[in-house]
């Protein structure tokens, strides 16, 4: 806690950037957020569900309440007909890292849907890319890529990937396996820095 101690005492002079400052800073915040015996207490004041936070839990999405999650991470879907488990991951871009970045790239994502309870339709039309400014893509197959089957059976599990051309920039991955109803939504960005 010296630099604590430091940093209060030089409290009323000008300020000056350092890396004194910086640590106290830090010790400072974590003092604040993490308490000074290294536990990981919670102000009382903050809600219970605050308290144990799920990270990284997989959430629920439905006809009328889908799940807004980020890529990556499965959705639990459940309609009346069927659950299932759906994850997107990506988008994975080519030449990062280049000297020139365009302003749009390819973009690939992968679908894994799993853990079904009854048979559940997979139409490539229902998934649908929206970039920031709000414009939706509809996807196609990597060339090369397997049309996947048009019903996903209990007890199987079902991968392929899907390519578009996207801005940089953030955007969302959606499903609507009604066609109308968005069910799950990933939220990715896009970047080829």
């Amino acid at each position: 806690m010296r630099y604590v101690l430091r940093a209060k005492r030089n409290a009323g002079r000008a300020s000056q950037p350092g890396p004194l400052r910086a640590v106290a800073a830090l010790v400072l915040a974590a003092a604040a957020l993490g308490g000074c015996g290294g536990g990981s207490k919670f102000p009382a004041f903050l809600p219970k569900s605050t308290l144990d936070p799920k990270v990284d839990a997989a959430l629920t999405g439905t006809l009328t309440r889908p799940a807004f999650t980020v890529e990556g991470l499965a959705v639990n879907v459940k309609t009346h007909a069927f659950n299932v488990s759906v994850t997107v991951s990506g988008p994975i871009v080519p030449g990062e890292g280049l000297p020139y970045q365009s302003p749009a790239t390819t973009c690939t994502w992968t679908v894994t849907m799993s853990a079904a309870t009854a048979n559940v339709p997979v139409s490539l039309a229902d998934f649908h890319a929206v970039n920031h400014l709000g414009v939706y893509v509809v996807p196609g197959l990597v060339p090369g890529e397997r049309r996947p089957p048009s019903i996903l059976h209990p007890g199987q599990v079902l991968a392929f990937q899907l390519r578009a051309y996207q801005l940089v920039g953030q955007g969302t991955m959606q499903w609507a396996p009604d066609h109308r109803h968005v069910v799950a939504i990933w939220d990715y960005e896009v970047e080829n820095d």
